[in-house]
């Protein structure tokens, strides 16, 4: 079983800055590294859209509507991802998943909870 957990989500100004992270747990601990990662986000009514996504080595893609503004990085030895949002945006505001699959560009297997990012204008 795997377990996403993520952290980090709240309310912030727009041009604001907020980092989220996500700890992955269970039985992924054993294959994190050989994984990708990603974030998706939701807004009510929308579909989710992927964010960004992260191979196990580290090769990056980011949606056109973050590029240059959000970083997304992860730490293989605490079985972490973590994504820097910069410049924040009231259109970013969303529900923002974390989630595992084999690729970044659609890592889509496993699913966290979510968590709420909420930029006000």
């Amino acid at each position: 079983q795997v377990q996403l957990v993520e952290s980090g989500g709240g309310l912030v100004q727009a041009g604001g800055s907020l980092s989220l992270s996500c700890a992955a747990s269970g039985s992924i601990g054993s294959i994190f590294s050989v994984n990708a990662m990603g974030w998706y986000r939701q807004v009510p009514g929308k579909q989710r859209e992927l964010v960004a996504g992260i191979s196990p080595v580290g090769n990056t893609n980011y949606a056109d509507s973050v590029k240059g503004r959000f970083t997304i990085s992860r730490d293989n030895a605490k079985n972490t991802v973590y994504l820097q949002m910069n410049g924040l945006k009231p259109e970013d505001t969303a529900v923002y998943y974390c989630t595992c699959g084999r690729s970044r560009w659609a890592p889509a297997d496993y699913w966290g909870k979510g968590t709420l990012v909420t930029v006000s204008s």
